[in-house]
């Protein structure tokens, strides 16, 4: 991997809004070149304007094969190689009852939060060994979902315990390479997804009950501190939350 004062790049999936686009911001002001992408161009478009010119911006549909590889060839052909891929893409589902969850529901979760990521991971893989220096580190956004779900949340909650299952396969098998993987499991951030914990969500005993958040920016930091580690150090699995939210103890 580069050292500090050479060109570093990452790609940010899910890079147009909320932790995608706070991490972007974090990892740009501490000189990576940033490749932000997501399925619509005008909040990516938003995002690239207010960094510095060392970013780019990529419409693309992670979860279809054909588009991260075009992902990963635009990033080679603009900056050279690739060494940090954030793996932050996903999507949730309406809070129904299981039996009430349409299957092609399930389906999109699955498709955007798990395979999209394994899509992403194995370009990231390809191109990290060929690159010279080889090697580099993948971070999956994990959430605190990975460890405690929600009221009606089976297909967000499976994703994201299966993340936990693909970090640790994908860290055993990059150890050769010098490409390092980790987890960050985040609760609570201050977003537009998340506006609604401020003002009540479902509990388990069945009340509705506000939430604190925290400020995302923390996040993105958090993002860019496990990115700067040294390539012979990696955080596996980092849980960064709003202080007072009921997750501890949850359920």
């Amino acid at each position: 991997m580069p050292s500090i004062d050479q060109d570093r790049v990452a790609i940010i999936t899910g890079g147009g809004t909320g932790v995608g686009a706070a991490a972007a911001a974090a990892l740009n002001q501490k000189g990576w070149k940033t490749v932000i992408c997501g399925r619509r161009l005008e909040p990516l478009q938003a995002v690239s304007d207010v960094l510095n010119d060392r970013n780019m911006a990529v419409v693309a549909d992670v979860s279809v094969p054909s588009a991260v590889d075009e992902l990963f060839t635009e990033t080679i052909e603009s900056f050279g190689r690739v060494d940090l891929l954030f793996n932050n893409a996903g999507i949730g589902a309406p809070p129904v009852p299981v039996e009430d969850l349409p299957v092609e529901t399930w389906k999109q979760v699955v498709d955007t939060n798990l395979t999209a990521s394994w899509l992403c991971a194995r370009a990231a893989f390809r191109q990290m060994k060929l690159q010279s220096p080889t090697g580099g580190r993948i971070i999956n956004n994990g959430s605190v979902s990975a460890q405690t779900p929600r009221p009606f949340s089976s297909p967000y909650t499976a994703t994201k315990h299966a993340i936990t299952g693909l970090t640790k396969a994908l860290s055993l098998e990059g150890r050769s390479f010098g490409i390092t993987v980790g987890q960050i499991d985040i609760g609570n951030a201050a977003t537009p997804l998340t506006a609604q914990m401020s003002k009540g969500v479902l509990q388990p005993n069945g009340d509705t009950m506000a939430e604190a958040t925290m400020n995302v920016e923390d996040v993105g930091e958090a993002v860019a501190f496990m990115a700067e580690l040294p390539p012979d150090a990696n955080i596996l699995q980092m849980t960064i939350m709003a202080n007072e939210m009921p997750f501890v103890g949850r359920g």
